[in-house]
């Protein structure tokens, strides 16, 4: 019993600054300290959403100072597209993201794909459609699954809005699953 309390403490204190240490690096435009953070925000487990909620109140403390200091500045715009499948989504985003990031944006797309019924993961890989816009440095692609949601975008997609946010990205395009590919 003492050793599993210890074992606990231990993790919970190296949890504690991994939170630390990705809110920095999300402050700091690190892409792979955004990529984790958005991957702890949409896990089921238990701990792992301690430390999501954990890392998103300090992001929404530090969005809340960033307004105040420039209240005539927004943090970003938000786009959403959605379509039915094979309309061209994924196309669109891929040379509306190389215009706005010739324009001065720091873009992040965040896309929703169907859930593999066998891994829960996604199956269709947006970002394999987008390969000019995902080799470009001032642009963040993400594919997430459904997982079992309807309304076309995932529970965790405006947690990945906000931490985008942090993150410096100005300019967030959602692709929605294709409508009928959530069922």
């Amino acid at each position: 019993m003492l050793f599993a309390q210890r074992f606990i403490s231990i993790v919970s204190r190296r949890y504690a600054s991994t939170v630390a240490d990705l809110y920095k690096g999300l402050i700091n435009g690190d892409r792979v300290c955004l990529a984790r953070s958005i991957t702890l925000v949409e896990s089921t487990h238990k701990e792992k959403q301690q430390h999501a909620k954990e890392l998103l109140g300090q992001v929404l403390q530090g969005l809340k100072q960033r307004q105040q200091q420039q209240p005539r500045k927004p943090i970003s715009f938000r786009i959403g597209l959605s379509g039915s499948p094979g309309a061209g989504k994924s196309t669109f985003i891929d040379i509306f993201g190389r215009y706005l990031l010739k324009q001065g944006h720091k873009l992040a797309v965040l896309t929703v794909d169907p859930s593999s019924s066998t891994t829960g993961g996604s199956i269709l890989g947006d970002k394999t459609r987008m390969l000019e816009l995902s080799r470009e440095p001032n642009a963040y692609i993400r594919t997430s699954p459904t997982s079992g949601t309807l309304g076309g975008v995932t529970r965790t997609t405006n947690d990945a809005i906000v931490l985008c946010e942090a993150a410096g990205y100005d300019v967030i395009l959602v692709e929605t699953v294709g409508m009928l590919e959530s069922h």
